[in-house]
């Protein structure tokens, strides 16, 4: 049974990939904004934020009450399309520390599901540093699989971490195309280095041409992939805009 409203329900996932280069090993990019390493059977994504609406409501401010569901039911159409052996939470899988814990019923058991018959690894971020409570899975500040590593935050730095795959910037990109202005989110990478963007259903995005990126990327050499409707749409850094 659906969590969402039937109006909401419309997770089609194809599985199929733009394929790149990360520190020699070939990744593909989906336009869900997943990463699928199919000599690895993993599947990666970064910054779920579970919960983020009642984190919200618990201080006062109401956000619409199916941020979760959402998220999850996404989740599930992309697992069900790639079913890989591993997946990989970069961190900030849960709003905050208490998140985990106040995951409603049917939320829970539609997450072990999805669980089963998989390795599933939970990054450490820094909304949920702490090992999620009641749920199956393995808890990392990091994890290395052959040339390529997972954390959340990136590393500071310009040429300091080959193979480094992260999220929590949010990255977005934005262009000017036939006289419209188009921002959506956006994986970024110079071949050395690649950020996700955030999967969940209520979490913005952080411009790449933003000064948070400077400290990661020589600037103008490195490519973002726009996520698109069945597609991405790869530019470079020359083509992006600021906000």
């Amino acid at each position: 049974m659906s969590l969402l409203p039937s109006h909401m329900r419309d997770f089609m996932v194809v599985p199929v990939c733009h394929d790149i280069q990360v520190n020699g090993q070939t990744i593909g990019l989906h336009d869900s904004g997943v990463l699928w390493w199919p000599e690895e059977s993993t599947l990666v994504v970064a910054d779920l934020h579970f919960e983020k609406g009642s984190s919200y409501a618990r201080r006062g401010v109401m956000l619409p009450p199916y941020d979760t569901a959402e998220t999850l039911e996404k989740l599930a159409a992309v697992i069900d399309a790639f079913d890989p052996a591993r997946v990989i939470a970069l961190g900030d899988s849960f709003h905050d520390i208490g998140g985990s814990d106040r995951l409603p019923p049917a939320y829970r058991a539609m997450l072990t599901t999805l669980q089963l018959n998989r390795e599933w690894i939970w990054v450490t971020g820094n909304h949920d540093p702490v090992a999620p409570v009641r749920l199956c899975g393995e808890t990392v500040d990091e994890i290395s699989i052959g040339a390529l590593t997972f954390r959340h935050e990136p590393s500071e730095g310009i040429n300091v971490a080959d193979g480094e795959v992260c999220g929590h910037l949010h990255p977005a990109g934005r262009v000017r195309r036939f006289g419209r202005s188009l921002r959506r989110p956006c994986f970024v990478t110079d071949g050395s280095r690649l950020v996700l963007p955030a999967f969940g259903a209520l979490t913005g995005g952080l411009n790449v041409m933003d000064k948070a990126y400077e400290t990661l990327f020589e600037r103008r050499r490195f490519s973002a992939f726009l996520l698109g409707e069945n597609r991405l749409y790869p530019f470079t850094a020359s083509r992006l805009i600021a906000d």
